[in-house]
């Protein structure tokens, strides 16, 4: 298996093309003594597979987490330890390890515009995986135990540049902050609303959520899907507890 692919384990497909694929080919390049040419023979490979598999998942959220960690200005080695022990809850140690390499290299690179890393990842994955990046972001940010206010609006911005609704992103951010409203907002509902309205913005949520619509990228993201999916339950219990229904 040649040496990327077994980097990020199911390899990639749309993200060898575009800017991603470019970036990721000077990165490996410069990063690794001979693995140019083993990234050029699996790009040709793979650029035409248009479905998302999980090496694409997990390279969009390296791009991703990295454009969040020097949101601020400034990279700290403390946010990178604590990436980097994300990863390796994740990934474990060696595929951790492997990420991490070309994660510094991609924090390093300033030519790469993350709209355009966005508008790559909005074309070819679907909305559910696009939530669940977000939702990953949310997790890396809050890793220090506070998520700053330029973090979060660098979030936002991902969001928006990913076409997720300005609702799901407030649900989403709501899962990592507590206060007396976080339920309604991660069942994306007012306290105005009947019970009716709740009971069927949750049932919607269960479907969109449900972690077997991302099984596909693999079984380490999928710790991460239910986490989420635990928390739209959870949030519907507390409003049927607090509501008597």
């Amino acid at each position: 298996m040649r040496k990327f692919a077994s980097w990020i384990g199911a390899g990639i497909g749309w993200a060898a093309g575009g800017p991603i694929g470019a970036a990721l080919g000077y990165l490996i390049g410069t990063a690794l003594k001979g693995a140019a040419s083993d990234y050029s023979e699996f790009q040709a490979d793979n650029i035409k597979n248009s479905s998302t598999q999980a090496g694409d998942f997990e390279i969009s959220l390296l791009f991703l987490a990295a454009v969040v960690i020097k949101s601020d200005g400034k990279i700290l080695q403390k946010e990178l330890d604590y990436v980097r022990q994300y990863f390796v809850q994740m990934y474990g140690k060696q595929r951790a390890n492997n990420a991490f390499k070309l994660f510094k290299g991609i924090v390093n690179d300033t030519s790469l515009s993350t709209q355009e890393v966005c508008y790559q990842i909005r074309n070819h994955m679907t909305i559910e995986s696009r939530v669940q990046l977000i939702h990953f972001l949310f997790s890396i940010a809050k890793s220090d135990g506070h998520i700053a206010k330029i973090e979060l609006e660098t979030i936002q911005d991902i969001s928006n540049y990913l076409l997720v609704s300005q609702t799901s992103f407030d649900a989403l951010k709501a899962m990592f902050y507590n206060h007396t409203e976080s339920a309604y907002q991660i069942l994306e509902v007012s306290k105005s609303d009947d019970n009716d309205r709740i009971k069927k913005s949750y049932r919607r949520l269960v479907k969109l959520h449900h972690p077997d619509k991302l099984s596909h990228l693999g079984k380490e993201h999928l710790k991460g899907a239910q986490e989420k999916f635990l928390k739209i339950q959870q949030a519907y219990e507390t409003l049927k507890k607090e509501r008597g229904f």
